[in-house]
């Protein structure tokens, strides 16, 4: 046997139904769309659902978007140093004592506070936190981001913003 040799078997395929060429036969005249109407008439709009309202127009519209270029923080208050209770604090003391993630950036706000002198370095500091911190002779130390200065890179892609 040769693949020129090869064909279907009997009645498995059948030639398709050519309708719209006239009355011998089936298919012609109306060619099975039936009377009148849009559907026998050419096609009908995308979404169109018979007059019953359709489904884009009965679910509500999503109101606002994600911003995809959005920095956020792991918060560390001024009590949580307190507790700490070291001289120096950096992120990867704060990943040690398991209050931060691997790779979470850290901003320190200014809830709680300090009886001590504390060096602290995050890459970012509420006002209210550098006060405090100045005030008991510790210092601020802003760490630079990880993407660099200007906006982080995008997350997802252009369909996720929504």
């Amino acid at each position: 046997m040769k693949v020129h040799d090869l064909q279907p078997a009997p009645g498995s395929s059948r030639p398709r139904r050519r309708v719209g060429r006239g009355i011998a036969g089936k298919g012609g005249k109306t060619a099975g769309r039936g009377t009148k109407g849009d559907k026998a008439r050419g096609q009908s709009k995308p979404g169109f659902e018979g007059g019953q309202l359709p489904l884009t127009q009965r679910i509500p519209k999503l109101k606002g978007f994600k911003n995809p270029f959005r920095v956020e923080y792991v918060v560390v208050n001024l009590e949580t140093l307190e507790r700490l209770g070291s001289s120096e604090v950096n992120p990867d003391v704060l990943r040690e004592a398991g209050l931060v993630a691997k790779k979470g950036l850290v901003k320190v706000l200014g809830r709680g506070e300090l009886t001590r002198p504390v060096n602290v370095s995050a890459h970012a500091f509420s006002a209210s936190a550098t006060a405090a911190i100045q005030a008991t002779g510790g210092s601020v130390q802003i760490l630079p981001p990880p993407f660099g200065h200007g906006r982080p890179p995008a997350r997802g892609n252009a369909l996720t913003s929504r």
